[in-house]
């Protein structure tokens, strides 16, 4: 049985916890001006974003561009930033908002959106046909299935997913990121798994 839910390996409190000094005192150079630490700061976290927005958007051709503005609005904010929670936590609350933002925008322009998606996900899966045979394909297939059921979830939803899922983010971070209790968070993600393990049960094989 294939557990959609299964999370990467974690580091250590410790380890997070030297990580994120690392951070924020390379955001207090930024807030100076220093070009370098910003560099640096986007070397370290842009795959982080860039993988974020591409699992809320459905698309990979995008989440350069949006990913670009979240370091654009980081470097315009460095000189109001205060270090009152973890980096990640700021620099994914800004992630949230633009991409909250992109959400909202596509809904007031359904048809181009959908079409966009299609296009992409025919492109994706006519590669993985190409060069995917046996065990590979099959891997391609399902997270092709995730990434789609995971694109149905409502945007709050889907946040909480793929913060947890792919950025193994603790319950405390993702509802500072989404301005939830801990409770609430626990509560999206519950409804959010039902509703993948619905769509995914195929792949998952649940004796049901």
């Amino acid at each position: 049985m294939t557990d959609f839910d299964s999370l990467h390996p974690s580091a250590s409190e410790e380890e997070k916890r030297v990580q994120n000094e690392q951070h924020v005192a390379l955001m207090l150079r930024v807030k100076e001006g220093d070009l370098e630490a910003f560099e640096e700061l986007v070397a370290i976290h842009q795959g982080s974003v860039i993988g974020t927005v591409a699992k809320m958007l459905g698309s990979p051709a995008e989440a350069e561009d949006i990913a670009q503005q979240v370091f654009i609005r980081v470097w315009k904010s460095a000189s109001r930033y205060e270090p009152q929670a973890k980096f990640t936590t700021w620099l994914f609350t800004i992630t949230r908002n633009l991409v909250f933002n992109e959400v909202r925008r596509r809904k007031r322009k359904p048809a181009v959106s959908i079409e966009e998606r299609e296009e992409e996900l025919h492109q994706m899966e006519a590669d993985h046909q190409t060069i995917a045979p046996d065990q590979s394909a099959l891997q391609s297939e399902l997270e092709d299935a995730i990434d789609r059921a995971i694109a149905s979830l409502p945007e709050k939803q889907r946040m909480a997913v793929v913060m947890r899922r792919y950025e193994a983010m603790p319950y405390e971070e993702i509802g500072a990121v989404l301005e939830l209790t801990v409770p609430a968070v626990k509560s999206l993600l519950f409804r959010a798994r039902t509703q993948l393990k619905t769509e995914l049960a195929a792949y998952l094989g649940d004796p049901e």
